[in-house]
């Protein structure tokens, strides 16, 4: 169990990081865009030409992505989401637990089946590159790198349902009564 909550824990920060970069890209952007307003800052001071900075507002978006598949594929709780559960709530628990198992496999088989054409769609993206990433990452970073996260995201909550199912073929499925 200790290491499930180091690796919670390392997930957590590398979504505060991602977090904490996209602000201070922000940071940057707006400084930038005010600075070179004033009386001809950019001008006199090359680090104030606002045509440095184009890469911003792409890398912005790439942290994006990426706290969006990364957060939901490891951050986010299943009990974080908002269920329509009212029939699962009015059913026996025997039953809320095939509900479980049903919906389990739906969605994990669902996630991996699509990995193959997601896998497909990557091998196109690896030829295109970012309009303005090259300028500070230099000339290897390409669209699916920025992309490759979503795998990620597929396999890692694909396994989380898978396990979720197999819990509750051993175990069967928490009382929501106790769980209030």
């Amino acid at each position: 169990m200790k290491i499930l909550h180091l690796l919670r824990t390392l997930t957590e920060a590398v979504a505060a990081a991602l977090m904490a970069l996209m602000f201070l890209t922000f940071v940057v952007q707006i400084v930038v865009r005010y600075t070179a307003r004033i009386g001809g800052v950019a001008d006199r001071f090359w680090l104030f030409d606002p045509s440095l900075y184009g890469w911003t507002l792409e890398f912005c978006l790439l942290l994006w992505v990426w706290l969006v598949f990364w957060g939901n594929a490891f951050v986010v709780r299943t009990h974080d989401h908002v269920t329509f559960d009212m029939l699962y709530l009015a059913v026996n628990p025997g039953l809320r637990r095939w509900f479980a198992i049903i919906a389990g496999v739906a969605i994990c088989v669902g996630l991996l089946a699509s990995l193959g054409p997601t896998w497909d769609k990557f091998h196109i993206l690896r030829l295109k590159k970012t309009a303005t990433l090259s300028s500070l990452f230099g000339d290897w970073i390409r669209m699916r790198d920025i992309y490759s996260v979503y795998a990620l995201f597929l396999v890692a909550v694909g396994a989380r349902y898978a396990y979720s199912v197999y819990h509750a073929f051993r175990y069967g499925v928490a009382d929501p009564e106790l769980d209030a």
